[in-house]
């Protein structure tokens, strides 16, 4: 059930920062990205899996085998229907600056790429700076604006949107056992996405929220 947040100065500055960037139209000097991580659980079949044939599904035993966590990182251009979505051994820093220089290097002629994240302790210029070292991470993290969801407003970030289609579409109930067949699985999806240029459109404005929440600007 989603609860109504508890609206202060800081939350009405973030959510509205990231409402009026989201209302920004296409613009190739000016691309908005969104971008969220999710942990994966790796689970392989201890026994063989039933095939389906007819008149008999397919058959899996619920007992399964623990194989750790890795991460996928959502990244999406909403408006444009560009996704970047891929899969890492986890979500630390030195895998977000990866995914920020695979973003910059997407986007080579941008002024500037507005991205829209959570608040994630490594979504900072540090990451990117151990990363690369400094004179190439502060270059890199100049490519950037970035605007960070308030607390509690995760429902804000258009990448949360994407890491649900690609759990219902990628992984559904199936078992991925291994980070090369999530990597596997994910890239192919991500392809499909981008192919078919899966569009967000994101329709809840700064003018919505006021008059939801009742607050004056």
């Amino acid at each position: 059930m989603w609860c109504v947040p508890e609206l202060d100065s800081d939350y009405i500055e973030r959510m509205e920062d990231v409402l009026d960037v989201l209302e920004k139209p296409v613009d190739s000097a000016q691309p908005v990205l969104a971008l969220d991580e999710r942990p994966v659980p790796l689970r392989s079949d201890v026994r063989p899996v039933r095939s389906s044939r007819p008149g008999k599904p397919l058959r899996r035993d619920s007992e399964y085998k623990r194989c750790g966590v890795a991460n996928v990182f959502a990244i999406v251009a909403p408006h444009e229907g560009r996704h970047f979505t891929h899969a890492t051994r986890d979500r630390k820093s030195p895998r977000f600056a990866r995914a920020m220089r695979s973003i910059a290097r997407a986007y080579k002629d941008a002024e500037t790429i507005h991205l829209i994240v959570d608040n994630l302790s490594t979504h900072t210029k540090k990451a990117l700076t151990d990363a690369f070292g400094k004179l190439e991470g502060e270059a890199l993290w100049s490519r950037f604006t970035l605007h960070y969801t308030p607390k509690h407003g995760s429902w804000l970030n258009p990448a949360e949107i994407e890491i649900s289609l690609w759990s219902r579409q990628c992984q559904g109930k199936d078992r991925i056992g291994t980070l090369s067949d999530l990597r596997k699985r994910t890239a192919q999806w991500n392809q499909r996405a981008n192919r078919e240029r899966r569009r967000i459109f994101w329709r809840f404005r700064t003018q919505d929220a006021r008059r939801v929440f009742k607050y004056r600007p």
